[in-house]
């Protein structure tokens, strides 16, 4: 069963944003934009902060980015996508095993928000007629509402 968010029948629903979307979102946030620098005024999240710890914090965050590729399959996400996703994933987990330049690569590669990146857009591409239809039926709406014929 997926989750995907869009509906087919008769009489077609706004998409509502997956569940699964929303818990990758978070965790996305969590681990790479959670925590704001003060004066360079630059975010970071807890991959970066967790990934100070040698090798242990390096598996946890990956462990974590992890369960957002899972919440991805769940949404249906196509295979293709799930690989680009763990390539991601990977790439930063393998730079983070470097000492210090993973350090400080794991406060730059935010390798979570990309894959999160890639389910808004495959989500957004996957429900395209169903949102353009909800935008014109609330546009309708409106005019009908606010302009006398």
């Amino acid at each position: 069963m997926t989750d995907a968010g869009n509906h087919d029948d008769e009489q077609q629903s706004a998409p509502t944003i997956p569940a699964s979307l929303q818990k990758a979102q978070h965790l996305a946030n969590l681990l790479d934009t959670s925590f704001t620098l003060p004066v360079v005024n630059y975010r970071i999240g807890l991959d970066g902060i967790i990934g100070l710890i040698p090798v242990v914090g390096d598996v946890v965050t990956a462990g974590i980015a992890l369960r957002i590729i899972l919440y991805a399959k769940q949404m249906g996400m196509p295979d293709r996508l799930l690989k680009k996703m763990f390539r991601n994933t990977a790439l930063d987990f393998l730079l983070g095993l470097i000492p210090i330049i993973g350090s400080i690569a794991d406060f730059f590669y935010k390798s979570n928000r990309r894959n999160v990146k890639l389910m808004e857009m495959w989500w957004l591409h996957s429900n395209e007629q169903a949102l353009k239809k909800q935008v014109d039926q609330s546009l309708e709406q409106w005019a009908s509402q606010h302009f006398i014929e």
